[in-house]
């Protein structure tokens, strides 16, 4: 399996475990300017690789090692790798996953791409990125800093992006909740009980707002779980009981 995809559009690092010939397909996204290699990522898509997926993660458009500018990330360009991601590999049925900005990507797709078959959001807002603070934004962009990976602790040395504000502008386009209402696919939403970053109220409202089959699953954790080994365990065996419940 090559480290890097050229899909229509973008060249993708990735991530990826599984026999590529199996009929069952699963995308990780992972949250705003995260990595495919933090922990939380690579043990969800080892996990759906023991189950029987061809499974990877990717580091989005312009971030990490996915070569080209930091303009290229947005949740269009999201949405668009996405997409091309499960064209590349045959339009199979396809479960798509992701944390926090990750899994809004799931939310927004899931309803939209007929090869999605299932989706999961892990301490996901349904709306726009929030908006950036005042203090962080350095010539026009938004200074930004990230653990190294694998992520599982805090990292003294960090991954710094500058983060232009058109990030934040493409993202007032985008709503999960009204494809959620018309949405038949299983779903499944997670919510952590100490999250200080996505308000686990808007959480549950997503889920509420879901047409059946859901399924909602409190954690409790903080909003980088990825810090948790056993919150990130908690997560792949719930992920297991939403497939077992509901076969691809």
């Amino acid at each position: 399996m090559p480290e890097n995809i050229k899909t229509k559009s973008f060249d993708l690092a990735v991530y990826a475990k599984g026999d590529q010939g199996s009929p069952k397909f699963a995308i990780i996204v992972p949250g705003r300017l995260d990595t495919k290699d933090y922990v939380h990522n690579t043990s969800l898509v080892d996990f759906l690789a023991n189950k029987g997926y061809f499974a990877l993660s990717f580091d989005p458009p312009g971030t990490w090692e996915s070569p080209g500018d930091i303009e290229l990330y947005t949740t269009t360009n999201c949405l668009k790798a996405v997409d091309e991601l499960i064209e590349y590999f045959g339009s199979k049925p396809t479960l798509v996953a992701g944390h926090s900005r990750g899994g809004t990507i799931a939310m927004l797709a899931g309803p939209k791409n007929p090869a999605i078959t299932h989706f999961i959001s892990i301490f996901s807002y349904y709306g726009e990125p929030s908006d950036p603070e005042e203090e962080r934004i350095i010539d026009g962009k938004v200074m930004s800093y990230r653990d190294l990976p694998p992520g599982n602790t805090k990292t003294k040395e960090q991954k710094e992006f500058g983060l232009p504000l058109n990030y934040f502008e493409d993202g007032k386009r985008y709503n999960a909740l009204p494809g959620l209402k018309n949405c038949t696919k299983p779903k499944l939403f997670f919510y952590g009980v100490e999250d200080d970053m996505n308000d686990p109220e808007d959480v549950k409202k997503a889920y509420e707002v879901a047409t059946e089959p859901k399924m909602i699953h409190p954690l409790n954790s903080d909003h980088d779980y990825r810090y948790h080994p056993e919150i990130i365990e908690e997560v792949n065996k719930v992920v297991g009981l939403f497939l077992d419940k509901y076969p691809l």
